[in-house]
């Protein structure tokens, strides 16, 4: 037996996770309509990567398990979430208009989904990257969202920073 044949790669795991995540999202998009899209500006047309370094005033478990838990992503964010906290784990978020699959996850400090909005082309996924460390005074936030289709940049950035990071400060300001 050929052992290179079985060898798992990156690329095979993403294929993988697109392919099964795909079959998800055909359920979902018959339900939901397509999110609405902010146009992309003519410099940021081509950009298919966004980078953050974020503050928070909480614990990184509590900015992990909010990611993490379907109720307290819900809550956080006002619309349903289901998220299987597992790796490999599917996740369905803002009412069905993200669909994705945890790649990995460290307790606490990382958290890489293979991520979509219902309304890209069927199996096309993007990476999440959050990686929490602790600070003084709360966490610090790496963020890395890649691979994502030129023309969202935009979409995608007025859409992290409305719907994760302002939900985020709201709930770690109490």
């Amino acid at each position: 037996m050929n052992r290179i044949a079985h060898v798992v790669t990156r690329r095979r795991v993403i294929a993988g996770i697109a392919y099964a995540g795909s079959l998800l999202g055909r359920q979902i998009v018959a339900q939901q309509p397509a999110m609405g899209e902010k146009p992309a500006t003519d410099g940021n047309q081509s950009r298919t990567s966004l980078h953050y370094n974020l503050e928070f005033a909480a614990a990184p478990g509590l900015l992990y398990r909010a990611l993490l838990d379907g109720k307290q992503f819900s809550a956080m964010t006002g619309l349903p979430a289901s998220i299987d906290p597992s790796p490999g784990g599917a996740l369905s978020m803002f009412n069905g208009m993200i669909v994705g699959r945890n790649v990995e996850l460290i307790d606490d400090q990382r958290i890489v989904q293979a991520w979509r909005p219902t309304h890209w082309d069927s199996g096309v996924y993007s990476i999440v990257h959050f990686e929490f460390s602790a600070r003084q005074s709360g966490s610090a936030l790496v963020f890395d969202h890649t691979g994502f289709p030129a023309g969202e940049y935009d979409h995608l950035d007025w859409g992290w920073e409305h719907h994760y990071w302002e939900a985020m400060r709201k709930i770690t300001a109490g």
